[in-house]
């Protein structure tokens, strides 16, 4: 009687009990989810005719489209294997991505075909080129829309295991080549039901696409509001004003967001806000936020922000920093300050522990640092076609995330850095993002970033690269005072260098290695 665990469950449930509601909103187009798996049947039926068969790979580079969203579902269900690829890669990650990952069919944006257009001779593996939109006569490409209108509806419907390949989704690739994390079936179905006992979301609830899609499966919101029922309000490209915009007119009540986007939210002016309606829910993952970004989001929006942690070979989730009865209690700063912990185990992501180097539980006083540790049903199956990256983070049963935090009396973890980002400063660990907090509730900054740079008494210390307000001033003499006041000396930064903007992976977080190299500055005494 057991049936497999597979996301593809809340298709045919949603199909059934909500085939008259609207599904999926993308521009102009309103699509009724019967009508949404229509298209998504017939692009089934047209990926098999092209030859694509169980365990084959397809390959999306695309923005949040309804293009975009039909494949996390026409895509398994004929058991072939999603690679949704960051569409702000360069054309030379396309080649290595797409050759890697043995993609026979490539379906490209119109925005990015001309990349793809530069390299299509050096990717060999690909049989099908398909543009998710007008071709303009480009020799070589198959037009999505034009696949879909000869397909008919019935495809081959094979038996899929739940340990079988879901999706292979491609880490950022920041320091070294890209790892294709294998997500199944099972993976995916344990985040989407552990977020869902966690986040009421119900029938009729609308969500805004701020997060990319291609990003771990869009943290597996692909499946989570088709589950219940929901609305898929597609962005392709997220501005403050046309978030705001949608908002309004689409009647949004949820949206998730990385912090550097929640940060160009919160510090809009008002003319780009305009009216906001209160009581969205934001859900954000990706890097710690700042306790000043929250208390602004809630304080001055009247939204309600939830931070999770986890990372795409996680499935992603394995915290949720989940409110109880005594934190209404607190201070805005103070209940601020709770919620940009990381939080505690979702209910099916499986045990996590946070271990010093010796494997060793670290005591739960907020002071010893250790390394997050996980195991449990939402943990990849591996590194595809890397064993070694694999055995290294996974050999001894425990899946090793490289990120180093603490573990407080009430069970709440609080990541304090990257382990390879920790800056130890005459013998002292220093958390990057406790100074960077510190200096994000300083009116003039924007963003900033902390990073360890070599020092001649102290082996190492902390320096700041800061993005200021549009308009606002500020003296680097200045932001080291304000965060003398509010921290030991020995965690202040020691010098502080103005920039325009961050380095940044496509997912948005800060790229701290790129600041480390190029530093020039040198470090105060």
């Amino acid at each position: 009687m057991e049936t497999p665990l597979t996301p593809l469950e809340f298709a045919r449930r949603a199909r059934k009990l909500y085939g008259d509601r609207e599904g999926v909103v993308d521009g102009d187009l309103r699509l009724t989810y019967e009508e949404f798996f229509t298209r998504c049947d017939r692009w089934s039926s047209a990926l098999q005719a092209m030859g694509v068969r169980q365990g084959d790979r397809v390959a999306y580079i695309a923005p949040n489209t309804h293009e975009q969203l039909e494949a996390f579902y026409a895509v398994p269900q004929i058991g072939a294997v999603l690679v949704p690829i960051n569409y702000r890669l360069t054309a030379e990650d396309f080649v290595y991505i797409t050759n890697h990952s043995g993609a026979a069919v490539l379906c490209v944006h119109p925005d990015y075909v001309a990349a793809v257009d530069g390299v299509r001779d050096q990717l060999t593996a690909v049989k099908h080129f398909v543009v998710l939109g007008q071709s303009g006569g480009k020799p070589g490409w198959r037009e999505h829309d034009e696949e879909i209108s000869k397909a008919g509806p019935s495809f081959n419907r094979p038996e899929i295991d739940e340990s079988d390949l879901l999706s292979l989704n491609y880490t950022s690739g920041t320091t070294a080549k890209p790892k294709g994390v294998m997500i199944t079936h099972r993976n995916a179905w344990a985040n989407v039901v552990g977020t869902l006992v966690h986040f009421h979301l119900t029938v009729g609830d609308r969500y805004l696409w701020t997060l990319p899609m291609f990003h771990a499966n869009g943290w597996t919101f692909v499946w989570i509001i088709t589950a219940v029922g929901g609305t898929h309000v597609c962005l392709p490209k997220v501005e403050p004003p046309r978030v705001f915009d949608l908002i309004r007119k689409e009647n949004i009540g949820w949206l998730c967001a990385a912090p550097t986007v929640l940060i160009a939210l919160a510090n809009s002016p008002t003319d780009v806000r305009g009216d906001v309606p209160k009581g969205v829910h934001v859900i954000t993952a990706g890097a710690a936020p700042a306790a000043a970004t929250i208390e602004r989001l809630e304080g001055e929006l009247g939204w309600e922000v939830t931070q999770v942690y986890g990372l795409t070979e996680t499935a992603p989730f394995i915290t949720i920093c989940e409110p109880r009865p005594e934190h209404k209690n607190l201070g805005a700063a103070e209940l601020a300050t709770i919620k940009a912990r990381t939080g505690v185990e979702l209910i099916t992501s499986g045990e996590l522990r946070v271990v010093d180097e010796a494997g060793n539980d670290v005591p739960a006083d907020g002071k010893a640092l250790g390394e997050i540790v996980a195991r449990g049903n939402v943990i990849m199956k591996g590194y595809y076609e890397d064993p070694e990256a694999t055995k290294k983070v996974m050999g001894d049963g425990w899946f090793h995330t490289g990120d180093a935090a603490v573990l407080h009396p009430d069970g709440y973890v609080e990541i304090r850095d990257r382990i390879k980002d920790v800056i130890i400063s005459g013998g002292e660990n220093i958390s990057s993002l406790e100074v960077e907090g510190v200096l994000l509730r300083h009116p003039a900054v924007q963003e900033v970033a902390i990073v360890g740079l070599p020092h001649e008494k102290w082996g190492e210390a902390p320096y700041a690269y800061v993005v200021l307000k549009p308009g606002a001033t500020a003296t680097d003499a200045e932001l080291i005072a304000f965060a003398r006041d509010r921290l030991a000396h020995f965690k202040a930064p020691h010098g502080v260098t103005f920039v325009t903007e961050l380095p940044k992976t496509a997912t948005g977080k800060i790229q701290k290695f790129v600041l480390r190299k190029g530093a020039t500055a040198v470090v105060r005494q």
